[in-house]
């Protein structure tokens, strides 16, 4: 009988029902796992669910019965894939997660900061504006969304959506080339990018490669001063 065992059950929201397989199956969930509970607790998995748990060499040693890492979400740089792969343990995601969600969240964030929706909640709660004895109120800027450029990085299905509602916001839309290849079509070189963008929004993958996308090389080259939204992986961006 296979033993699956979900390392971080508690990331899936309470009220999702998760279908179990048709097969004689254990099923084993923890709300979450500490890094030094991982080998312990995969010992005997056939197949292990994550979330955000890593899963690496010392996780993979302990589980030589392993046959399959199931990511539930998008991202799988949790999952040290090529020890996987030297392992012969498949490894497999979620496409099409969140392609509303994520999207939605992000003009949330960006209508908040774009109009400063909470330094001017923050004054109201306050009474500033009650005070301010006129009816308009201008604190802070109030800047609109169309017009403006909006820059994507990353065209999967949560990007493409962001760049379709941007379109709706009366925004340009562009989309990145990858850093040292020529733009082509509404892809655009990455140093025009960053200089053409007013806002940058980030929906690629953590990689090798995209680790510290943006960084000071990057920011120095950003001519309009861009609202940045990372909904992605946070070592995409450089900090200091």
């Amino acid at each position: 009988m296979t033993r699956i065992v979900f390392l971080d059950r508690a990331t899936i929201a309470p009220q999702v029902v998760l279908p179990r397989p048709s097969f004689a199956h254990e099923w084993v969930a923890f709300d979450r796992t500490r890094p030094e509970e991982t080998p312990a607790r995969l010992a005997g998995a056939g197949i292990a669910i994550t979330n955000k748990v890593r899963i690496d060499d010392a996780a993979l040693d302990a589980a030589p019965g392993l046959k399959l890492v199931a990511v539930a979400a998008t991202g799988y740089d949790c999952v040290d894939v090529a020890a996987c792969a030297a392992r012969g343990v498949a490894v497999c995601n979620v496409r099409g997660y969140s392609v509303n969600t994520v999207p939605e969240h992000v003009f949330t964030l960006l209508l908040a900061l774009r109009r400063n929706l909470v330094p001017y909640a923050a004054e109201v709660l306050d009474g500033a504006w009650q005070r301010a004895g006129q009816f308009c109120f201008f604190s802070h800027p109030i800047r609109d969304l169309a017009g403006c450029t909006m820059g994507i990085v990353g065209r999967g299905g949560i990007g493409s959506r962001v760049g379709a509602i941007a379109a709706a916001f009366g925004m340009e839309v562009i989309h990145a080339a990858r850093p040292g290849e020529p733009g082509s079509g509404d892809r655009v070189g990455f140093d025009e990018f960053l200089a053409r963008a007013d806002v940058i929004s980030l929906h690629c993958p953590l990689t090798p490669q995209t680790r510290g996308l943006l960084g000071d090389a990057a920011f120095a080259r950003m001519e309009r001063a861009p609202v940045i939204l990372n909904t992605a992986r946070g070592a995409l961006i450089d900090l200091p």
